[in-house]
């Protein structure tokens, strides 16, 4: 009797995830409908919803269902190295069977941005090597058949702007249209999405929304989630309202933090840190927000190099920049020190805050609003609290962008469409079950189109969507349009260190944690920051290798240096930084 109840006992084992597995939802696709490729970083919330949604709205516009086939590899990160494997690949045999010879650097000078095909080197030794890149880099970008160079994807969908913009300048994406518009011969479906989608503005607050190669589709702001409980255990009587909050050493152990070399989502609001303190340190020196546009204008007019100023604009206003950017990075540092972990995924850091893992962290706003409206008590009572604190985050836009060689193009250019429409938009906010929502899943997101906002329409015009939405996206410190007049980006600051900025955060933050922490734990110990200049001194300084670090080599210096030396040094630098500050802090 025992062995039958041990062999029933393991079937039962075996057999549960079978018997309780959720059915799969049923679909009218048939292997003869349309099959569209996306890649995308969002998550499968999103993915079962546009799929569906498209899918029905296809059928009844253009007579068939269609099979949604997701890509999903992680964040944008992993997408950008994805998409360059598969085109070098998809390029190489293209040029083999024209019967070309792969050039030598062919790969790196295929993607290069900043590569002018038009300039030949003056040493002749190097110039068959110039012209066989220089042919293949204008093939590349000549090429959008699946036949000649192609991914096999479709679309790019969702991450920020940042990796749609390098998508589109290493020529991965294609342009939706010319410079000026559709052209007469152009599909009418491509017309009607062009005059579709331009009541949407190009930029707002300094951030990009859309251009010719991608198209921003939902907003997103970038702020703090904390629990209330948490907090209260810990002492701390003032909830995070600024970034700056969460350096206080009362945090220590306490932060939840997303890696931002995985998430370009979160780099964003990394860059978001730093900014802010270029503008506080810009308004400490005196300058307004007026003469600061006058000056960034100047600026751009002169196309001089990074730090070079016209003399119409003082050095004193530049200072402030490179000064205010060395106090976002030790922010950053302090905040770190903070870390109860870094993770890979932005969605993990809300969810932890509102079990009580971690008091607060740094979120992203879907995941922050998302959380917080799920795990309230049954009374009401939140377990989590997401702000965006006031001036400290801009309004960017995730696109979606055409990739080169899309197989299904026609089939991409619908679902675009269909994503700027209203009946896209209405699923980034509305609740589930309501006229034009999501089926199952509230996104909580911020839509782009003007109607859903006062600021951005009329109050009437927003007011229809109110009773349906589930944020009131009436309220001034949600409206994405309100927000973004608040909010002054400007892209000379930050924008061109992105990537140093994450790559910063890793070596400073992640590769050297466990020193990092333990400095911060003996300069608690000792008295706190006030008590222990020197040891703060030595924390705070930025490294010397393989360049001393500011404002300016950050955007020269270093894009000479490979990346992998750079993390290498300045992992080695930190480390060797904190151990002499807890050591300075212990004496």
């Amino acid at each position: 009797m025992k062995t039958y109840l041990i062999i029933f006992a393991a079937i039962a084992v075996i057999a549960l995830p079978f018997i309780f597995r959720q059915a799969p939802e049923l679909t009218e696709w048939r292997s003869a409908d349309p099959t569209l490729v996306v890649i995308s970083p969002h998550n499968e919330a999103i993915r079962q919803e546009f799929a569906a949604g498209f899918s029905s709205w296809h059928k009844l516009h253009y007579g068939s269902p269609v099979k949604v086939d997701w890509r999903v590899i992680g964040g944008t990160t992993e997408i950008m190295r994805y998409l360059i494997s598969q085109y070098t690949g998809s390029a190489q045999a293209w040029w083999s069977r024209l019967g070309h010879t792969w050039p030598i650097g062919g790969t790196e000078r295929m993607f290069d941005p900043r590569f002018n095909p038009d300039s030949p080197p003056d040493d002749p030794t190097t110039r068959a090597r110039f012209d066989a890149q220089a042919k293949l880099w204008r093939a590349f970008r000549n090429s959008d058949s699946p036949g000649e160079t192609s991914s096999r994807i479709d679309l790019f969908f969702g991450g920020g702007t940042y990796d749609h913009d390098r998508a589109a300048r290493q020529g991965l994406t294609v342009a939706l249209w010319p410079p000026d518009g559709p052209t007469p011969d152009s599909l009418p479906l491509l017309t009607n999405l062009y005059h579709l989608v331009h009541d949407i503005p190009t930029s707002a607050g300094g951030e990009v929304w859309r251009n010719d190669y991608f198209l921003g589709n939902v907003l997103s702001t970038f702020g703090i989630c904390y629990n209330p409980d948490r907090l209260a255990d810990l002492g701390i009587t003032t909830p995070p309202r600024t970034w700056r909050d969460l350096a206080n050493p009362a945090y220590f152990g306490q932060i939840g933090i997303t890696d931002p070399t995985k998430s370009g989502s979160v780099a964003k609001a990394f860059e978001m840190i730093i900014h802010e303190q270029c503008a506080l340190a810009v308004a400490a020196a005196g300058f307004t927000p007026t003469q600061v546009n006058h000056f960034e204008q100047q600026i751009t007019a002169a196309r001089l190099d990074p730090g070079q100023l016209p003399d119409t604009v003082p050095a004193a206003y530049q200072e402030a920049v490179a000064h205010g950017w060395l106090e976002g990075i030790n922010l950053i540092r302090l905040i770190g020190a903070n870390s109860r972990y870094f993770t890979d995924g932005a969605g993990k850091v809300p969810v932890d805050v509102s079990d009580g893992v971690a008091a607060a962290g740094i979120a992203i706003d879907f995941y922050g609003r998302f959380q917080a409206e799920s795990s309230k008590a049954i009374d009401g009572t939140p377990h989590l609290i997401y702000i965006t604190p006031r001036g400290g985050s801009s309004v960017s836009a995730d696109p979606i962008s055409l990739l080169r060689g899309a197989p299904n193009k026609e089939l991409a250019l619908r679902f675009i469409y269909y994503v700027m429409t209203p009946h896209g938009q209405k699923l980034w906010n509305y609740r589930p079950g309501t006229p034009g929502g999501p089926r199952r899943f509230a996104l909580c997101r911020m839509p782009i189109t003007r109607e859903f906002y006062p600021a951005g329409s009329s109050t009437e015009s927003a007011a229809k969507h109110t009773p349906y939405t589930n944020d009131d996206l009436t309220d001034p410190d949600i409206d994405v349009y309100a927000l973004a007049a608040r909010f002054s980006y400007q892209p000379r600051w930050t924008a061109r260190h992105f990537g140093i900025q994450r790559d910063l955060v890793k070596a400073m933050c992640l590769d050297s944690g466990n020193e990092l922490r333990a400095a911060w734990a003996a300069i608690r110990a000792t008295g706190g920051p006030a008590a222990n200049p020197r040891a703060m001194e030595l924390l705070q300084r930025p490294p010397d290798l393989p360049a001393p670090l500011n404002w300016t080599s950050a955007i020269t210096t270093y894009n000479t240096i490979r990346r992998e030396e750079t993390l290498r040094q300045w992992t080695t630098y930190f480390r060797a930084a904190y151990r002499a500050a807890a050591n300075a802090a212990s004496q």
